[in-house]
């Protein structure tokens, strides 16, 4: 069962929305690739403001994930993509369905 997470916030560069929507939609395989990764979605906050939300059943998964090809991807691509830096948040789960 799931018990840890990565709440991850990302703010667009104006006119980049679009490419930080198409760079989320593009890291699915990558996501699915990650055999620690059990539950990654991908969302739009806001017209500038993106999400992503993963869950895992060990600390280690979470770790593994943040030094993974997604965060290594999006970190190569910040500056060109992204007004600030991501807001990563380490969340324990409480009750999952």
């Amino acid at each position: 069962m799931e018990k840890f997470a990565i709440l991850a916030r990302v703010e667009a560069k104006p006119g980049k929305e679009n490419d930080v929507l198409e760079f989320l939609k593009s890291a699915l395989p990558l996501a699915e690739g990650e055999p620690g990764t059990v539950r990654w979605y991908a969302l739009q906050i806001g017209p500038s403001t993106f999400g992503i939300f993963d869950t895992f059943e060990t600390t280690d998964a979470r770790e593994s994930h943040l030094n993974g090809e997604i965060a290594k991807a999006l970190m190569a691509n910040a500056s060109e993509l992204l007004a600030k830096e991501p807001v990563l948040e380490m969340v324990d789960l409480l009750a999952v369905k």
